[in-house]
């Protein structure tokens, strides 16, 4: 996929919309996210115009989370959370990016992951996800499907 004129991510990389990098790679950026969850929250993102993490190349993959490794390390050692929360979003901005935020026990980023496993623990429909045959079931689909 070509660059996207219209993405705020694309202008980022080109140097035409303003960023606070923390740090980069011949593939990847690290920047500061806009409106932070909390301070250190950044955002790793591809140079290259992206929806979704998992169809980038393998070395941008690679070159990707490596830099994400290194910046969740500075965040460690610069505010001393108890975890940085990692996720990958593209849906609101469909250019990949993914989520460092540092977070602590109790914090809104601790509060949601902990209701995420409640919801699961209660919902009938996750619930018959979680025995034994069904797992084996979706292990093995998934098992079966030859790499690209």
């Amino acid at each position: 996929m070509a660059d996207s004129t219209d993405c705020v991510f694309c202008r980022i990389v080109r140097g035409e919309a303003p960023a606070l990098v923390v740090a980069e790679t011949r593939l990847s950026l690290a920047l500061l996210d806009l409106q932070p969850l909390a301070a250190g929250h950044c955002l790793v993102i591809s140079r290259r115009h992206e929806a979704w993490w998992h169809d980038l190349t393998a070395e941008e993959t690679t070159d990707l989370f490596g830099l994400a490794r290194r910046v969740a390390r500075r965040i460690k050692r610069a505010y001393r959370p108890d975890f940085v929360a990692t996720y990958a979003r593209g849906r609101r901005i469909p250019h990949v990016h993914l989520f460092l935020v540092p977070s602590f026990a109790g914090d809104p980023v601790d509060r949601h992951f902990n209701a995420l496993e409640g919801w699961q623990e209660g919902a009938g429909t996750l619930a018959a996800l979680a025995e034994p045959a069904r797992r084996a079931e979706v292990a093995a689909r998934l098992a079966a499907i030859d790499d690209d």
